[in-house]
């Protein structure tokens, strides 16, 4: 089995650098790969992905030193297992709000007598020639991420933390925000600039890593500054439109009026 460098960076307080893969295409997943991602998240709670398709983006993610993830739809622990068995070597759960569910999310990755997964890895087991290794390592080498974006969660943050092999928590600042009753659109707010800090004060004091997106190298700096190490840039299309945007904009400073489009 492959070992989860990143958990391995994480654990230790180093920051590592990935990104969400909203758009589906495994082109893109293996292009960002190679640029250096250090992980890379397939997006499936917002968007149409089947299975299959989870497959194929985990399979092009494979062909690169980059760590496969799997933002499931839900903490459901047949998500988990079906994306741990594909080849994902750690998940992030969203909607996480007690303690008991993070146990229950960390006993779904694991295999007995220390949680509850099935065996049959299938593709992440090389199809049963690495089932020996793969079952005495799985359990130690899966990363699991949990997404702070509720007020419960917020309540129970030192709880939520304290559970073991809860590794990472990500901070999903619109959802928390609407948690919170607050306009995403107005972001930053007082309220969940405090959370951020409070955060990452329990972060480092039980080990666990504290994450978040930027989305602009100023960002990014900011994010590390403020002592955040599981950094998701991106995600992909917005690396994407933030691309085209910088292209349209210097089209339209140099050529003011293109005029109308051509009629055919």
């Amino acid at each position: 089995m492959k070992t989860n460098w990143v958990r391995e960076k994480l654990r230790a307080g180093q920051p590592c650098f990935g990104c969400f893969m909203g758009l589906g295409s495994p082109n893109v997943a293996e292009l960002l790969g190679h640029a250096g991602c250090e992980w890379l998240a397939v997006e499936t709670e917002h968007n149409g992905l089947d299975s299959a398709e989870i497959e194929r983006m985990l399979m092009a993610i494979g062909n690169t030193h980059a760590i496969p993830l799997v933002r499931v739809a839900c903490a459901n622990s047949v998500y988990i297992q079906r994306a741990l068995d594909m080849g994902a070597m750690g998940v992030v759960v969203p909607l996480i709000r007690t303690p008991e569910e993070a146990r229950a999310v960390v006993r779904a990755t694991r295999y007995p007598p220390y949680g509850s997964r099935g065996f049959g890895p299938l593709r992440a087991s090389q199809y049963t020639l690495d089932n020996e290794d793969y079952f005495r390592r799985a359990n130690d080498n899966t990363l699991v991420v949990l997404i702070l974006e509720t007020k419960e969660a917020v309540e129970n943050l030192e709880e939520i933390c304290a559970v073991p092999g809860v590794d990472a928590l990500y901070i999903g600042p619109f959802d928390l925000c609407l948690s919170l009753g607050l306009d995403p659109m107005y972001m930053p707010f007082p309220e969940t600039e405090a959370v951020i800090q409070r955060a990452l004060t329990v972060g480092r004091k039980s080990g666990v890593a504290i994450g978040t997106g930027a989305r602009t190298p100023e960002l990014l700096r900011q994010r590390l500054s403020q002592g955040f190490t599981f950094l998701g840039y991106g995600p992909d299309y917005v690396l994407l439109l933030n691309a085209i945007r910088s292209g349209v904009s210097t089209f339209a400073e140099l050529v003011p009026d293109p005029g109308p489009p051509l009629e055919k």
